[in-house]
């Protein structure tokens, strides 16, 4: 103890601050992450292979460049001036980290992200799958038996910066336009690609549709429902989900089509009407086009769902002039009925739950490189991140949780950073361990015991 540092705080009753010597670690849920990162290949990986540089042979390895990196991702820390907070303690990181020699500087960290740059794309997608087969994680169906499978472009705005790549995006502002798929109703990201900002939604989806499929298809063998919006209404993207035996629900563009003629084929033929409300028509159904995609030179002939909402008494009781038309659809080959459809599709819109938590929680939206291939590698890794903090997330649905208002089906990240990542303990060493003491005090205490337990069972 340290007694020449030492302040008194006035309360009711005094309350003394002092510096000691203890090793408090406000981290302990680390060693998780490393438990859960060890049950695959990936670092071993990371060190064979030889990325190039100008520099001389590196003395740290790329696992611990990346291992380090993953510990502050998992903090949501993805600035590089974080990993000193990892400095007056490196042999406990170390340890729960799995790292074997040495946790970088700041300046060592930027440079080596920078030399590896998007190198490992194909290596992490492949090894964030191995991620989730070694632990054992399945993505949960929907009720008809398919997985879905979420795909969407959400901007990061990157404002008042002069990073590569950030440019103006569709929302107005400066930044980046990744677009990124998620799997299961949990929302296991199961890849993520950084774009340009203007760089249109549907230019190399093709590519990122048949990427994304093999990698679930390597982690399920349950039939998928891939869900777009209308930015990727695209006869080419139907194309490749058909080749692939997929399901999908992709809501159409109406580009040129005409909302009124719309209007008078649902009035003509169309066998479900209701009115929920004075002034309010819906005509919900089923139609069906034939379309042709110019890059494979295939034809089809799909099911369009429609759902067209005639107003004219609006929600707060006034009478329109002109009667307000509404007129949505979609491309679909599943044969549920058109409310369904309609239902399956609206729980697409749950994925900008995910995007949140990605930008918000982990705080990856002001992404911390000028250059841009490195930028894609922190979000690549961040899909890993995003992926162990799920997974921790997942494994205490149902467990010793604290008392709460509603049954919970899916943890946020922030829930799980700020209560059992940055999870404070009282670390000693005894008989060449590593010993963690957790508090009594933490109602996180047990539910954080249970996932030890957990993960540490399925290892062994």
């Amino acid at each position: 103890m340290n007694n020449n540092h030492r302040i008194t705080l006035n309360t009711n009753k005094n309350i003394i601050v002092e510096f000691t010597n203890e090793r408090i670690i406000p981290a302990s849920g680390l060693a998780v992450v490393g438990t859960l990162l060890g049950k695959s290949g990936f670092i071993k990986k990371l060190n064979r292979m030889d990325i190039t540089s100008n520099r001389s042979q590196h003395q740290i390895k790329n696992g611990d460049i990346v291992l380090t990196y993953l510990g502050m991702l998992c903090m949501g820390k993805p600035y590089f001036e974080a990993v000193h907070e990892m400095d007056d303690d490196k042999d406990f990181y170390k340890t729960a980290l799995g790292i074997t020699r040495s946790i970088p500087s700041e300046e060592t960290l930027r440079q080596r992200m920078d030399d590896i740059g998007d190198s490992l794309r194909q290596t992490i997608l492949e090894q964030n799958v191995e991620m989730l087969l070694a632990n054992k994680i399945q993505p949960t169906a929907l009720a008809n038996g398919l997985v879905p499978v979420d795909i969407d472009v959400t901007p990061m705005d990157n404002s008042k910066s002069k990073k590569e790549g950030v440019s103006r995006t569709y929302k107005g502002f400066d930044g980046y336009a990744p677009v990124m798929a998620y799997i299961g109703t949990e929302g296991y990201a199961i890849n993520f690609e950084l774009r340009e900002g203007k760089q249109h939604c549907q230019k190399g989806t093709v590519e990122f549709l048949q990427e994304t499929i093999k990698l679930c298809h390597k982690l399920t063998d349950k039939p998928l429902l891939i869900r777009l919006d209308s930015g990727n209404d695209s006869i080419d993207n139907v194309a490749v989900l058909m080749d692939t035996g997929c399901f999908f629900i992709i809501k159409r563009n109406l580009r040129r089509e005409s909302t009124d003629d719309w209007f008078e084929m649902a009035k003509q033929y169309c066998q479900n009407v209701n009115s929920p409300r004075d002034g309010k028509t819906v005509y919900i159904g089923s139609d069906w086009k034939t379309v042709t995609s110019k890059q494979f030179n295939k034809e089809f002939t799909l099911r369009t769902g429609y759902e067209i909402t005639e107003r004219t008494i609006d929600k707060y009781g006034q009478f329109n002039l002109v009667p307000d038309i509404e007129v949505e659809t979609w491309w679909t080959n599943l044969g549920d009925p058109d409310e369904e459809i309609i239902r399956l599709y609206h729980a697409h819109g749950e994925c900008e739950q995910f995007h949140s938590e990605v930008k918000t929680d982990m705080d990856l939206e002001r992404l911390p490189s000028g250059k841009f291939a490195t930028n894609a590698l922190i979000l690549e890794l961040g899909m890993i991140a995003y992926n162990i903090l799920r997974m921790i997330g997942q494994g205490t649905i149902g467990g010793r949780a604290p008392r709460q208002k509603r049954d919970v089906k899916r943890r946020r990240l922030r829930t799980v950073i700020s209560n059992l990542i940055m999870l404070a303990d009282h670390v000693t060493m005894h008989a060449r361990q590593l010993i963690i003491g957790l508090g009594k005090s933490n109602v996180w205490l047990h539910i954080f015991s249970d996932i030890c337990q957990k993960y540490a069972v399925t290892n062994a």
